[in-house]
């Protein structure tokens, strides 16, 4: 089996909190290589990234990669931020452009995550390997599709070591990704994120807003359930083990989960997996 991590947000309530610890629970017999934690950007959910991310080392004892935006930040915060994450042991870091938060009017110090990635380098060297995000179907703010690929290798050229992609249901977008940017002279690895199917209503908002199409033969087969809520469960687990599958088989180097912190629906798919 190629190596598998998984991405979890901070928990705010301590209901939540309990259910992160019930879904790492369940997760982790399944040795992810690490686990990652989005950024709380904008003010007080900034604390709860770094309190997730203590939590994950300390309870569960996993290798945990925080999530860095460079949207609002300032250097002086963001080189805080890492010499924090350096002095509790992570040694991964997932760095990203991100959104502007709601309410700040600066973007901050850095527009762009090459900048960012740039950035670490120069303050902490090598000692991070530094994750940053792909986008096989396109980043939607992109002007076109050359653009994007060489936006992508600017991250790269700044020092990426990783990248790891926005989810998909096409395999043939990511196996085109990963030729395009191997023609451009890319060699690290790119690991394809993979976005479980529990709720269909809410995975077709997340993908409206972050631009991931859902192919018209998955909608028709989803709407064909209804409300049979566990008929979604099953098929939604069909459809992406076989993505997986697929993925692996081309020579994909591990898989990415996007658990939105509940373990049924990525256990389903992992156990389909041969």
């Amino acid at each position: 089996m190629a190596a598998i991590s998984f991405e979890f947000f901070p928990p705010k309530t301590d209901e939540q909190k309990a259910q992160l610890d019930t879904t790492v629970k369940k997760l982790k017999p399944h040795s992810p290589d690490y686990v990652s934690v989005t950024f709380g950007a904008g003010g007080s959910t900034l604390s709860y990234t770094g309190e997730t991310v203590t939590r994950l080392r300390k309870s569960h004892g996993l290798s945990v990669a925080p999530h860095l935006s460079c949207m609002g930040g300032t250097r002086a915060e963001i080189a805080d931020l890492l010499d924090t994450y350096k002095e509790s042991g992570c040694r991964r870091i997932v760095a990203l452009r991100g959104d502007l938060p709601s309410g700040m009017a600066s973007p901050g110090d850095f527009r762009y995550a090459a900048e960012l990635v740039r950035f670490i380098r120069e303050h902490s060297g090598d000692y991070f390997h530094v994750e940053v995000a792909a986008y096989p179907e396109i980043h939607p703010q992109a002007e076109n599709a050359l653009d994007d690929i060489r936006h992508f290798k600017s991250k790269v050229d700044a020092g990426a070591n990783g990248a790891i992609t926005q989810y998909f249901f096409n395999a043939d977008a990511y196996f085109r990704f990963v030729d395009d940017a191997t023609k451009l002279g890319v060699n690290i690895p790119i690991v394809p994120g993979i976005m479980p199917i529990a709720n269909f209503s809410q995975l077709r908002r997340f993908s409206e807003a972050c631009g991931a199409e859902i192919p018209r033969w998955i909608v028709k087969r989803m709407q064909a359930h209804g409300d049979d809520a566990k008929a979604v469960r099953e098929l939604g687990a069909d459809v992406v083990a076989e993505l997986c599958q697929r993925l692996l088989d081309g020579g994909a180097p591990g898989l990415h989960f996007y658990t939105i912190n509940r373990a049924r629906s990525t256990t389903a798919v992992l156990e389909r997996l041969s």
